[in-house]
């Protein structure tokens, strides 16, 4: 099926863009560009591997609120970007808690702490874990869990089906982690965007609320969860419309990307709402 909105990435200023929007029960609505093509993910990793680490928590492997990273950090924090780590070096800048220091190096650190846990290399864990269960064969997550994952629009849309329907974990689990703000009030940096006060986040998902500016739509519900990377990829969730979107392209976040995603976002919803 073909959906006007999706064909607007055409417009947008990059070698390869590929586009798709899911229902719950898994039904893709609309698809434009090659779904197949794997592209590096950025940051859209994360979300990838909170899943597996929410998995290991289900499991008993780790527990959220178990010591992890720097002193007085846990398993919630690093999942939170509340560890204390800075954004690219493990280094600490903040006490645990206090500040909602978007890290790479935190997402690093939980990588190894779930590797250790579960007697298995990361990439491997998440593998058996989320990726082979969902049927998501074109997606790898090899080196650092916070930025290094490859996948195509056609899995990453059964992971958004299965983020509005979870059959890996239990749907309380997945709430918490999408719904629910981890420290609340924090205030903090969201890259590309500036300081934001508050800025909300869950367990590894990003969650929208009042942002503004976002890479979301405007029309886009208070409830979206998501995450965007530097690859120029985003992938949304937004339970008011009951439906997720994911789109991937092989050009750098940049100005480009925050003046068309956010049309874009209200295209689609305004399509589909009609």
């Amino acid at each position: 099926m073909s959906l006007n909105s999706l064909a607007s990435i055409e417009n947008w200023p990059v070698p390869t863009a590929a586009a798709g929007v899911v229902r719950a029960d898994g039904t893709v609505l609309g698809t434009h560009g090659p779904v197949g093509h794997r592209f590096q993910l950025a940051s859209v990793t994360k979300p990838l591997a909170a899943y597996a680490v929410l998995v290991a928590y289900e499991e008993g492997a780790v527990e959220l609120d178990e010591p992890a990273g720097p002193d007085g950090s846990t398993v919630r924090h690093l999942l939170a970007h509340t560890s204390g780590l800075a954004f690219d070096e493990h280094r600490v800048t903040a006490p645990p808690g206090e500040r909602r220091l978007y890290s790479n190096a935190g997402f690093e650190v939980l990588g190894d702490h779930v590797a250790k846990a579960t007697e298995m290399p990361f990439a491997e864990y998440a593998r058996q874990a989320v990726l082979e269960p969902l049927g998501m064969t074109s997606t790898s997550l090899d080196g650092s869990p916070a930025k290094d994952g490859v996948s195509c629009v056609s899995d990453l849309l059964r992971f958004a089906a299965e983020l509005q329907a979870p059959r890996l974990l239990d749907p309380r689990t997945v709430a918490e982690a999408t719904l629910s703000v981890q420290y609340p009030g924090t205030k903090g940096v969201l890259p590309g965007y500036g300081h934001q006060s508050p800025n909300d986040w869950g367990l590894g998902f990003e969650i929208r609320d009042s942002k503004s500016p976002h890479w979301t739509g405007s029309s886009s519900s208070p409830r979206t969860f998501g995450h965007f990377g530097q690859a120029g990829t985003f992938l949304w969730v937004d339970p008011d419309a009951r439906l997720a979107c994911v789109a991937l392209t092989d050009r750098a976040f940049g100005p480009w990307a925050i003046e068309a995603w956010p049309v874009f976002t209200d295209a689609v919803l305004a399509e589909l709402r009609g």
